[in-house]
């Protein structure tokens, strides 16, 4: 058994990602009653194809219990295509050092364009970490922002007053 926590912000300045090498990433989620999900994810990128299975369970918006298993890649395109249908979320993924801490930026593609999303994971709920200038607001409660949800509710099909203050929060506070 693994603890996530994790801390979840929009991106102010997308110029962060210009230079870095992606990962890009399709997952699907196969149905189950929230608050578990039960993802299928497929990498492409410069270390290779993968695939992984991973069952997350939530405790509360900033920490879930998470269980990750590497599959064959035949397999995540089955499930992909045969569990998962149309709940899918398409990204580039980018690592980012930031003073000690690694940085998951996801650049949303498809209907959740333009979408940008940073991610740090913690040792626990309130580790302190330095706060990037690139930083935006932080989302971590906002459960219409799960990759899950995005899958399934993506940020097209929102209210266009809506989707417009979303991508529209620019300032973060302080952590």
């Amino acid at each position: 058994m693994a603890d996530e926590f994790e801390r979840r912000f929009l991106i102010a300045d997308p110029a962060v990602l210009e230079g870095l090498e992606g990962t890009r990433i399709e997952q699907g989620y196969l149905p189950v009653t929230a608050p578990t999900s039960v993802r299928v994810r497929r990498t492409e990128g410069a270390g290779g194809d993968a695939a992984f299975l991973t069952i997350k369970k939530g405790r509360n918006s900033r920490h879930r219990l998470e269980f990750e298993y590497p599959i064959p890649l035949e397999d995540a395109r089955t499930l992909l295509m045969e569990t998962c249908g149309a709940d899918r979320v398409c990204k580039t993924r980018y690592h980012l050092e930031h003073e000690g801490r690694t940085w998951e930026l996801d650049r949303f593609e498809d209907a959740n364009a333009p979408l940008l999303v940073a991610e740090i994971e913690l040792p626990c709920a309130d580790a302190p970490f330095a706060r990037p200038d690139w930083l935006g607001a932080e989302v971590s409660d906002d459960p219409r922002l799960l990759n899950v949800n995005l899958s399934r509710r993506p940020l097209s099909d929102w209210p266009a007053a809506e989707r417009a203050a979303m991508l529209e929060l620019k300032e973060g506070t302080d952590t």
